[in-house]
Parts: C-alpha cells; structure tokens; sequence
C-alpha cells in the first residue's frame, strides 16, 4: 500500500529515502533513461507493477531540467509519461529562438536566447492548477532555484511546516508548480528570469539552479532533509536515510597546455557553464562519499581515490548512489548502441540546447543504466 503525503515526510514513519535530480538543458533526457530503470527494479521489488517513483521516495527534488522532472514524478507521472512529454516539451522549448532580424524582438534576443512563453506554456499544460500547497503532490517535493536579486539558493519545498510555506512569512503554498519549475529552469542566456511573489507583496527574480553549487542538488537535499531549520527533521544513519542521485552526463574536460595559452577569450567563456557544473557535482560527490559506503564511489583523484574508509563522523550516515555518465567517446561506444560515436558526435551531445538529440540521449540512459544492480536498492 502506498504511503500517504504525511507518512512520506513523517521522521518516525521509516526509512527515508531522497531522489535527487541534475540540471542539463535538453540532456535530462539521459536521466530518464536511468529512471526507467530505477523504476523497473523497484516495481520487481515491491512487487508491485504498478509502482510509482513517488511511492518509493519520499523526498524527490532538482534543479532546472531536473526539476521538471521531479515535479512531474512528485505528482504521480510514471517515466513512460514522463518521457513522452519531455520529449515533446524539449522539441518546443529549444526549438523556438527569437528573431534577431525583427526590431521588436531585438532586446528580447539580447536578453534570452529562447522564447519563454513556450516553456510556460508547456509547463501550464503539465502542471494545470497544482500549486507548492497542493494535495496532487503525493510527496516531498523540492524544486531549487536561484534568487538572482539576493544571490542565494532558494529550496522551494511543500512541507506544511516550513518557515515560509504559510501566509504569514511567505505563500510557498500558494507558488503555481509551473512557476516554480520555470524558476529553476530560467538559464540565464538561454530563458528570462521568472519573477514571483514570494509574500508580503514582495517580487523576487529567480534563475535557473544550476547557476550555483546546486546544479546537482544532492547536497542541497540533504540538507533540507536534515538540518533543524527546516521542516522535515530526518536522521542521519546509513539505515534510515539513503540519497539516490542522478545526472544528465558529463564532458571530460582536457585541453592542451598549447591550446590554453593561445585560447581566445570567447573559447573560454564557451567552456565556463560546463566547467562550473562540473565543479560544484564534483564538490558534491565528495562530500556524499565523504559521508558514505557508496557501491557506486566514483574515483574523485589521485589523492582521494573513492574515499572507501573516509567517513565524517567515523561511521556512515546515509546510504548514497550517484548514476551519470561520462560523455566521450570512449565511453559512449562501449555502451553497445549501433553508432559509432566521434568527437563531434560527443561535441554535439554535450550540448545542453540541442533538442535533435533528446531521443539519442534517452536510448544512452537506457544503456547506461546497465550499471544499475537490484542489490543496490535491498
């Protein structure tokens, strides 16, 4: 029987466990090609066919494209349907610029690369009328955004008791789901800032999540589920609390002393948002295995290795797995797809704009998601 709305964000009622979601643009499409599995080995599990993801977490968050997704589970979406609306969604989001060449549209195309209304207007037609308060949310929910006008993280969560979800502090309860989605998904160049009324008559301009250290929001989860100034109150221990973390793929990043020293300053600042991605998953990564036995350590470098006997508090304190995949050419065609994929295939793919590659980028999650084994989940 599935857990009630109440049940899931009960510290007493069981073990916890968080689905936490990475922004990339167009490449979530790879992330659900690892849930399809996720979702396949825990229907066999519970034994239960019908089996939603937000049966099974309790807390499901992320950050842009990760958001979108995670509010779509958090309502009750199974990933087929997922995936056949962000299919969609992608073709009509990254398929829509702005005409550089019509005078009206000029100062829209230097501000946003892409035309918002089709991403709100998407957004509108998943999400309807449910709102952060909303009943049609069936579990934790926590969509990460930046607040550009204070530049600071901001956790949109619908616990009842959080510091800003009722009317007096603030009306999280009352934020539309669309909007919230489109906060954390506003990338800067790419979509407008989303402005919101945060409360007290207040408007805030959000951007996307990603343009902090939460692109990968597995920290940031855990945070909201376990520090004392938020709501949820969850304990820490390798039994009761588990992380399941998963990402849109990654460049391996090597460049050439040579081609460093001579690089144009634009080459640089094509490298920039990757780069920091990177970065701040890495930093996140650390700390998780840091504070884990993870049977899917990563190798973090030389010195630090997978951190297998490093643990913060001598002992572990949540259970945690991370799913990506790294996008070379390698790696790609050890995958066992019938492509053979080159360097500019791997150029293309990184691309976080590029819809063409939304359905490729599915079928290289499925693949990928080979890696996932039953026992992982016991």
């Amino acid at each position: 029987m599935a857990k009630t709305f109440l049940q899931h964000i009960d510290p007493a009622f069981g073990p916890k466990r968080i689905l936490s979601l990475d922004g990339g643009g167009i490449r979530g499409a790879l992330t659900l090609g690892y849930l399809k599995k996720i979702e396949t080995i825990l229907r066999e599990k519970e034994n239960d066919p019908a089996l939603l993801l937000c049966d099974y977490f309790d807390l499901i968050g992320g950050t842009s494209t990760g958001s979108i997704i995670a509010a779509a589970l958090a309502i009750g979406m199974e990933v087929d349907a997922i995936v056949k609306m962000y299919m969609d969604l992608g073709g009509k989001i990254f398929g829509q610029k702005h005409d550089w060449w019509k005078p009206w549209e000029t100062m829209k195309f230097l501000k946003a690369g892409y035309d918002y209304k089709a991403l709100e207007e998407n957004l509108k037609a998943t999400f309807g009328d449910i709102t952060l308060g909303s009943d049609k949310i069936k579990t934790g929910l926590c969509i990460v955004a930046k607040r550009a006008d204070t530049n600071s993280i901001w956790p949109l969560i619908n616990h009842p008791d959080g510091k800003y979800f009722g009317e007096e502090r603030g009306q999280n309860k009352n934020i539309p789901l669309w909007q919230a989605v489109r906060a954390s998904s506003a990338a800067p160049t790419y979509f407008a800032p989303q402005m919101i009324d945060v409360g007290a008559g207040q408007q805030a301009a959000f951007v996307d999540g990603g343009v902090s250290m939460a692109n990968n929001p597995s920290l940031t989860l855990l945070m909201v589920a376990t520090l004392k100034g938020f709501p949820f109150k969850w304990d820490m221990s390798a039994d009761k609390l588990s992380v399941v973390s998963v990402g849109t793929g990654y460049s391996v990043f090597k460049k050439k002393v040579g081609e460093i020293e001579e690089a144009w300053l634009a080459t640089w600042a094509q490298s920039v948002p990757e780069m920091l991605m990177q970065d701040a998953s890495w930093q996140n990564q650390v700390v998780l295995q840091w504070l884990s036995q993870s049977p899917t350590a990563n190798y973090m470098d030389a010195e630090m290795g997978t951190l297998k006997d490093d643990f913060i508090g001598g002992k572990p304190l949540i259970k945690y797995l991370r799913y990506n995949l790294p996008i070379t050419e390698k790696d790609l065609n050890l995958l066992g797809l019938k492509k053979e994929f080159n360097h500019t295939d791997v150029a293309s793919l990184i691309d976080m704009s590029n819809a063409d590659n939304r359905e490729l980028l599915y079928q290289l999650g499925v693949a990928a998601s080979s890696k996932i084994e039953k026992s992982h989940f016991d």
